[in-house]
């Protein structure tokens, strides 16, 4: 009810700006819950379930009863909870129209972020803090080299080429 001044698509803001209404957010949502799938059940499930999963924990995370859900993209995970079923709506490319939408997207940047900085702290070698678990090229340079560790998903291409590229 409350508009917090500068929430819009994540992915525009810099990692600053998104720490900054990440914590506006916390402090004046009525209720807000950061929830994932880690990769071994991606790998189990694929990529598509995982992130449904995902979504429905972050629901069954919230402190507060709700009746409708709003999701970035094409697809609803399960909205039956507790014995009923909430109303949905995917909305594509909903972060840049949808303004409790774009408040989700950067708590959970923000959530992504700071764990890749601990799987940082783990394993250095990765560069897990630069590039935040995107394939770029010194992320791929150093899967080629290292091979990949416990936090990579091995059914992503990448990673399954590294496996077979890593000198024995």
């Amino acid at each position: 009810g409350s508009p917090i001044d500068g929430v819009g698509d994540s992915k525009g803001l810099t990692h600053a700006r998104r720490l900054e209404l990440a914590d506006a957010i916390r402090s004046s949502a009525v209720a807000w819950s950061v929830a994932w799938a880690d990769c071994a059940e991606i790998d189990s499930i694929n990529i598509l379930h995982a992130t449904m999963l995902a979504m429905r924990r972050a629901i069954l995370g919230l402190q507060v009863r709700v009746d409708r859900v709003l999701v970035d993209g094409n697809r609803l995970p399960n909205l039956d909870i507790g014995g009923r079923r909430l109303d949905g709506e995917a909305i594509v490319k909903g972060d840049t129209k949808v303004a409790c939408i774009s408040a989700a997207s950067i708590l959970a940047k923000t959530v992504r972020d700071g764990m890749m900085v601990d799987c940082h702290r783990l394993y250095p070698d990765y560069g897990f803090d630069a590039h935040k678990g995107y394939p770029t090229p010194a992320h791929k340079n150093a899967l080629e080299t290292n091979g990949p560790c416990p936090q990579h998903r091995m059914s992503f291409a990448p990673v399954r080429n590294a496996i077979e590229s890593v000198p024995a």
